[in-house]
């Protein structure tokens, strides 16, 4: 039997310190359950880790899935979460530079809208590619829908016709 001097117990984390870091890793786990399946076959998983995440989908009792939820906490254990929440970051990251790229074209479409043959010929400008006559009718449709206050169909056509353009 060996005694557990004070430097030892001091060096080991708590219980409730071992039940937080517990806690953290099923709450990684449900992130990752949460996934879409593409984005989840991304992340660095082990083969063990891949069946627990396709067997929550089966799980329909509400015990049964906090106990899975436990068991897939305990397979994060042998995890590299560090490598997991790269992943993770690189996916915030992905959904930035999309939301920002989306933000962009939503401002062409504003300002072909508001301002006309000036910004048509900058849109044309950065854009040759693009169906010159259907970007003109989308604009004209688009800013007499909403003279009338009408729905904006053809706003949502000549953005889709931005975003097609631009690649995205």
């Amino acid at each position: 039997m060996s005694l557990d001097t004070p430097d030892d117990r001091e060096s080991q984390p708590s219980k409730s310190q071992r039940k937080r870091e517990m806690q953290a890793l099923q709450a990684l786990g449900e992130k990752i359950i949460a996934l879409p399946e593409a984005e989840r076959a991304r992340l660095p998983l082990s083969d063990d880790m891949r069946l627990a995440i396709e067997e929550t989908g089966r799980i329909r009792s509400h015990e049964g899935r906090r106990r899975h939820m436990q068991y897939v906490g305990k397979l994060m254990r042998r995890e590299d979460t560090e490598a997991i929440q790269a992943a993770f970051e690189e996916f915030e990251q992905d959904k930035l530079r999309r939301d920002h790229a989306f933000h962009r074209l939503e401002k062409w479409r504003d300002r072909l809208i508001d301002e006309g043959d000036d910004a048509v010929e900058a849109f044309i400008a950065d854009y040759p590619d693009v169906d010159r006559q259907a970007l003109r009718q989308l604009i004209r449709n688009a800013k007499s829908e909403r003279e009338r206050g009408k729905p904006p169909a053809n706003a949502r056509k000549l953005f889709r016709l931005i975003r097609d353009t631009a690649g995205l």
